[in-house]
């Protein structure tokens, strides 16, 4: 079953936009948004499995220039 999960991702400053842009040219991200409040971006990610999911963000999204911190949100279907 596949996951789905938010990434709230805090960045350098004046890094926000570019972030976002680049991020959502990864493959397995959804969207990417640069916003405003306690993170810079909201990603929503799609991943064939947990460990999938893992590696996108820690080879992939973590690896963006500017980005500092993610926390990771996956998506609960009740």
């Amino acid at each position: 079953m596949p996951v789905t999960a938010y990434v709230l991702i805090q960045t350098d400053v004046g890094k926000a936009a570019d972030a976002a842009r680049v991020i959502a040219g990864i493959e397995g991200v959804v969207s990417a948004e640069d916003v405003t409040g306690p993170y810079d971006v909201i990603a929503r990610a799609r991943a064939r499995s947990v460990d999938e999911l893992g590696k996108l963000i820690v080879s992939e999204i973590q690896r963006v220039e500017g980005i500092t911190r993610t926390i990771t949100c996956p998506v609960v279907n009740l």
